[in-house]
């Protein structure tokens, strides 16, 4: 199980501060299991599972994302971002180190330019803090 970060919370808060209409921060890794979270929408009963739900939902979508990646003969095959507009807002998703990934749920106000850079800033910055190590099948000793 990847264990979760407590020290994380500052640069979720960072980023979210900076970005006006930003509603839910997850870093996960890449077999969707949350790292760290960060809601700015309020605590609703059951947040815990809305993390999970949406860490889940990412590794399936940068999994196929990078499917579509390696259909392009010149590029490396990797996902670099992934931006949804539904009705209501916005939904990012960044890679953010070895085997990690930035997630990132906004209002339709959001400035999506913004997001982006400060996600891409964010990933920049911290990035090897982020990284999530491959999980081994080795049972512990």
């Amino acid at each position: 199980m990847t264990q979760r970060r407590q020290n994380m919370d500052w640069m979720l808060k960072d980023l979210a501060a900076g970005v006006p209409q930003t509603r839910h921060v997850v870093v996960l890794s890449s077999d969707g299991l949350s790292i760290a979270e960060l809601s700015t929408a309020g605590p609703p009963e059951g947040d815990t599972d809305t993390t999970d739900r949406l860490a889940a939902a990412c590794a399936g979508l940068q999994s196929l994302a990078g499917a579509i990646a390696a259909e392009f003969p010149h590029g490396d095959g990797r996902m670099r971002l992934v931006v949804i507009e539904i009705d209501g807002g916005f939904f990012y998703l960044m890679a953010a180190g070895q085997g990690a990934y930035l997630a990132v749920l906004a209002d339709e106000g959001v400035d999506a330019g913004l997001m982006g850079q400060r996600m891409r800033d964010l990933v920049a910055r911290i990035g090897e803090h982020l990284s999530s190590a491959p999980r081994s099948s080795e049972p512990a000793l």
